[in-house]
């Protein structure tokens, strides 16, 4: 009798996810394991398939260890925690889950440009602490007629677009080249953006190429009227840079779903009431996250038991 195929699941999936994975394959919970680099120095071999997510990712130092395997599955859009390069000298496949979680990430990020500008949640704050009865509660921002620059006219990105456009705000955007079927106002220069538009959003992959690209010198750039907003990954900001950009007033605010080490976040933004914090739930809907899991499952499915056929393979 064929023995089940080994499948190494990174973390905790969603459970309709995981409770198939372990049904149809001798899977093994790396994050329960005591010693995991002697389970895999002793069963590594045995691995076919590893399953993981944006936030567990898949390093070189793990794939060195799987010498056997032929696939990994993510649940999640990006994939700059999994060593990418390296799966593909060894013509390891790589899946993921894009577009699926375009809608939820792209309210996400308008929620977080309402947040910001209107100082919705700071407000709830300040009716809760009894202060209405005290004084009236500062003026916000209008949306309307501001401008806000996306870096990066992924379908994300022109998600968030639409829906800023619907606000009637003028859309800008910076991305390695034009979109030939939008009529945003393109800028080819990342700093002209920037200095030109209110609202910043950041809708770019994570990664060495995007690595800090919002440092001290261009939140200069946006201005003590600008706001900064980030769905996209912690990594895409100096996240020192910013807190002083913030505490010195060389920004008006931001809204902020991701984190450099998350997820701890800095006392000193904890205190900002012109901050917006969010628990990295961008795409956090029970709608949205069964799309993913059902998306990961076809990529699963399809290689194993349909003669290795792929609905999203990262390329």
């Amino acid at each position: 009798m064929t023995q089940p195929t080994s499948v190494l699941i990174a973390g905790p999936l969603l459970p309709i996810l995981q409770t198939a994975v372990e049904s149809h394959f001798t899977a093994t919970r790396a994050w329960e394991l005591a010693d995991k680099h002697a389970w895999l120095q002793a069963h590594g071999a045995s691995i076919k398939a590893l399953v993981t997510s944006g936030v567990y990712g898949a390093s070189a130092e793990l794939l060195a260890q799987l010498p056997n395997l032929e696939a990994i599955f993510s649940f999640g859009v990006g994939y700059d925690a999994i060593a990418v390069d390296v799966a593909r000298d060894r013509g390891i496949v790589v899946t993921n889950t894009p577009q699926v979680l375009d809608d939820c990430v792209a309210d996400t990020a308008m929620g977080l440009v309402l947040d910001t500008l209107r100082r919705f949640t700071e407000a709830d704050r300040y009716v809760r602490a009894g202060k209405w009865t005290q004084a009236r509660f500062p003026v916000a921002v209008k949306l309307g007629g501001k401008k806000l620059g996306i870096v990066g006219l992924g379908n994300i990105g022109q998600a968030i677009a639409r829906r800023a456009a619907a606000f009637d705000m003028e859309i800008l955007y910076h991305n390695r080249k034009p979109k030939a079927d939008v009529g945003y106002s393109y800028y080819a220069d990342l700093d002209a953006m920037i200095s030109a538009c209110d609202v910043l959003v950041l809708a770019v992959p994570g990664g060495a190429s995007t690595d800090r690209l919002i440092d001290a010198r261009r939140l200069k750039l946006l201005g003590e009227k600008g706001y900064l907003i980030n769905i996209a990954r912690g990594s895409v900001v100096d996240q020192p840079a910013l807190v002083q950009a913030l505490e010195q007033g060389v920004i008006a605010g931001a809204g902020l779903d991701v984190f450099e080490d998350e997820p701890n976040v800095p006392d000193s933004l904890l205190s900002m009431e012109n901050v917006v914090l969010l628990p990295h739930v961008g795409s956090g809907t029970a709608e949205t996250r069964q799309a993913m899991g059902d998306l990961v499952w076809k990529n699963i499915d399809g290689w194993f038991h349909k003669g290795k056929k792929l609905v999203t393979p990262v390329t």
